[in-house]
């Protein structure tokens, strides 16, 4: 069969695709994976289509894909779709990286679940309460491959395993990647101790760095105190980068989130604000103020002013 794959969003591989890929290509037939969401006029004649969208923003990329292919089978926690992957290939979890061959590392997930009720979050309704699913060296791809691991995990301390967990990290001398956070807000000196014990990295393996998030203003000391028994066991600050919701809660204020960033930064963390299904374009302006460092030169007022100004210039156009 010809079995077309389509990642729809995302920039990180998609699991989900990768396991599509193992299972059909394990039987022989040819797969193809791609991120176009149009059909060319070159590609074969397919028997099965698939697509995976993740974020709802990207619901116009997904309705242009559905009129081109209005009978591929879509599933993503964007797509709207309930049926799970299992449905289709059974328990099959291996997955096929050689649609992403600049990838060196190994990627997925040691904990599904977790152990909150955020509104704003689909884990906790999709997934259940935290379990263990994989070893480190399940997830590890193994020689030739660098030990570099991108771990999914949404809730990493919420794992009833995550100490053995963080035994094979350490004792293997992995370099790990916990790009999805850790709950500052549940982290106890235990963990703290446990993280510094680790190689942790960021998205691209090089430099030091610890995810984690501070969405409610209200979490303020909560937040901090976590933020000090890292300290405590040797994290500073500067290896923290914390992503900060804006444009959820309707009570919010320019004055609320300056509050937030201020604090962070003050604190040597680096925020990351992340705006609530990309609805608004101010609150995206200020996103790249701080995501390309300009905070730290250009102050918020002049960098506003000279966006609206681009805004006036095309808009004139």
């Amino acid at each position: 069969m010809n079995i077309r794959l389509t990642q729809i969003d995302g920039s990180l591989p998609n699991i989900a695709l990768m396991r599509l890929a193992h299972y059909y290509r394990s039987r022989g037939d040819y797969v193809e994976l791609t991120r176009r969401i149009d059909m060319d006029l070159f590609e074969p004649k397919w028997d099965v289509v698939y697509a995976s969208c993740i974020f709802s923003y990207s619901q116009d990329r997904l309705e242009h894909f559905k009129k081109q292919f209005p009978v591929a089978i879509i599933g993503g926690t964007g797509s709207g779709n309930s049926d799970t992957l299992e449905s289709i290939i059974g328990n099959s979890t291996e997955l096929d990286y050689s649609d992403y061959p600049d990838v060196d590392y190994s990627i997925g997930f040691l904990q599904r679940g977790c152990r909150l009720m955020s509104k704003f979050c689909v884990v906790p309704g999709k997934e259940g309460k935290p379990q263990s699913v994989q070893s480190v060296h399940d997830l590890w791809r193994g020689d030739p491959y660098p030990k570099k691991l991108h771990i999914l995990d949404n809730d990493f301390f919420g794992n009833p395993d995550w100490r053995d967990r963080i035994c094979e990290i350490r004792d293997g001398q992995f370099k790990a990647c916990l790009s999805q956070g850790i709950n500052v807000r549940l982290i106890n000196d235990e963990a703290a101790e446990a993280l510094a014990s680790i190689q942790y990295r960021d998205t691209k393996f090089k430099e030091r760095r610890l995810y984690t998030a501070w969405d409610n203003l209200g979490d303020e000391r909560i937040f901090f105190g976590g933020i000090d028994k890292l300290e405590k066991a040797s994290v500073p600050s500067k290896h923290i980068m914390a992503y900060m919701l804006v444009g959820y809660d309707p009570q919010e204020t320019w004055e609320k989130i300056f509050l937030r960033f201020d604090r962070m930064v003050e604190r040597g963390i680096l925020p990351y604000p992340m705006v609530y299904n990309n609805a608004r374009k101010d609150l995206k302006a200020i996103q790249r103020w701080v995501v390309t460092g300009l905070y730290r030169v250009v102050p918020w007022q002049d960098y506003k002013l000279r966006v609206s100004v681009k805004t006036c210039i095309s808009s004139a156009i």
